[in-house]
């Protein structure tokens, strides 16, 4: 027997004004082959999951590329075009296969193809003929096509937000995946529209007992697998917008109306599980008077996990002027300002201009005189089971804030972005991290009181004024009921 697999993703942001190039990829994650033996990226845990199991049930494992670059703006047309054969011909090169299981995102789009993955799984599929099993993991937020489920023999989502169920969720495809192939099931797929753009935090109810009732529907008889695809509210593209996935053994009556059930009960939450989200001016207030203990505030606007460029300044600008104090700030991509960190050394004191370089969403530049209290090399943060690489970092003060700077745009997802440096989160009353919800995991367990802030960005999370003309169909919040106005 023969299992083939591979990883290719990013999430593009169509309002965001970062370009997604070669680079990109190059910088964060870009292996040719075998990157479950050669990366501890987080990104390649389930090619990992795959080699191991596949190779203890007596598969030879054909491993193709492992490919990832933050999210951001749409990828390059010839850049999208030379993943994709890259991942066909390996494909082409393998012969017959038994089992092809791909870890995508599902939320890339090139300047050319609004559904890349689908596009992959498609050809993939015309390669290896319909008796070969496919099987396909996607991020949840991804955008879920027709072409991508028809192209595939079992699909799932990550189930949790912070995604810390990516290996998990890697181990229950192959042993779907293991199944079908083996003629102990027959796999089908169901996908009910939500019509929905949001935010939905699993740590959090009632989200977290939609999730659990998910999870627990799956012990049932028939009922495979369940995923909600809470889709990428920032893309302007047909398919935007949260589904959810039923998967059943044979029984594709019984995956509608699962799917359609868990949707209907989706909606009638939508108002319990809207975030209260602080304006700037009352976060400044809880870093002016802050409560005993650490509160985290998430700067959810300017979060590189959603595309943005991490480089705006108005939280900053804002706790300057305010003379905000025992805070800690992070991280804001900036190569230049890190260079010149570099360039003065540790200890050094220099004037410094920081962010509001990349756009109008970012701000302007915040010029400040700094000491440069710590630099790093290839910093690398943990997530989930793996590592996030960060570039070079600095960390300055500039009078009682320190303010992380990194040259590799990544949102924070673990204190030690921060305490790498030889800092405690607890020496701050508060921390402002640039994510929407990654830092989650590692930082609520440490933190007293977790904030959410929005302020300018392109990942705003007021959904109701998102501009998408090419949505397919209407979408909560923009209407107040999709299913009654007219498409």
């Amino acid at each position: 027997m023969k299992l083939f697999i591979a990883a290719l993703g990013t999430e593009t942001n169509t309002f965001s004004p970062i370009p997604t190039g070669r680079t990109a990829f190059l910088d964060d994650l870009y292996v040719e082959t075998e990157a479950s033996r050669r990366s501890a990226h987080w990104f390649v845990g389930p090619l990992r999951v795959w080699r191991a199991l596949g190779e203890a049930a007596g598969y030879a494992v054909v491993e193709s590329l492992a490919a990832f670059a933050p999210p951001g703006g749409p990828t390059r047309q010839d850049v999208w075009e030379d993943l994709r054969d890259r991942v066909l011909a390996d494909l082409r090169a393998a012969g017959p296969v038994d089992m092809v299981l791909f870890d995508l995102h599902g939320a890339m789009i090139a300047e050319a193809q609004d559904d890349c993955e689908g596009e992959l799984v498609a050809a993939a599929r015309e390669i290896v003929g319909p008796s070969v099993t496919i099987g396909v993991e996607l991020d949840l937020h991804c955008h879920l096509t027709d072409r991508i489920v028809g192209a595939c023999d079992v699909l799932l989502t990550y189930k949790e937000y912070p995604h810390i169920d990516v290996d998990d969720r890697a181990r229950d495809l192959f042993r779907l995946c293991d199944d079908a192939r083996a003629g102990r099931t027959r796999p089908t797929i169901a996908v009910a529209d939500c019509r929905m753009l949001a935010v939905w935090r699993t740590p959090n109810q009632p989200t977290r007992g939609f999730v659990d009732r998910m999870s627990a529907a799956e012990k049932r008889d028939g009922i495979l697998s369940l995923s909600l695809a809470h889709g990428f509210p920032w893309a302007d593209i047909p398919d935007v917008g949260a589904k959810v996935v039923a998967v059943t053994d044979g029984d594709p009556d019984l995956a509608r109306r699962t799917a359609e059930a868990l949707a209907r009960e989706l909606w009638e939450m939508r108002e319990a599980t809207t975030d209260r989200l602080l304006t700037l001016d009352e976060a400044v207030r809880v870093a002016l008077a802050p409560e005993a203990g650490v509160t985290v505030l998430a700067d959810v606007s300017d979060n590189a996990g959603a595309g943005s460029a991490s480089d705006s300044t108005f939280l900053l600008r804002a706790l300057v002027e305010a003379g905000a104090t025992a805070c800690a700030i992070g991280s804001f991509w900036d190569p230049v300002a890190v260079r010149l960190c570099r360039e003065a050394g540790p200890g050094a004191r220099l004037s410094l201009r920081i962010g509001g370089k990349t756009g109008p969403m970012s701000g302007d530049p915040v010029d400040l005189t700094v000491r440069v209290l710590g630099l790093r090399s290839d910093a690398v943060q943990t997530y989930g089971n793996g590592k996030q690489p960060m570039g070079d970092c600095a960390l300055v003060e500039a009078g009682g804030l320190h303010i992380l700077l990194n040259a590799l745009r990544t949102q924070v997802f673990h204190p030690e972005a921060f305490e790498q440096f030889g800092v405690h989160l607890n020496d701050y009353a508060t921390v402002f991290v640039k994510s929407a919800q990654h830092f989650n995991a590692a930082f609520a367990p440490r933190a007293d009181r977790i904030h959410y802030v929005a302020v300018p960005g392109s990942a705003n999370p007021d959904f109701a004024r998102l501009h998408l003309p090419r949505a397919a169909r209407p979408l909560w919040p923009i209407v107040a009921d999709p299913f009654r106005d007219p498409a």
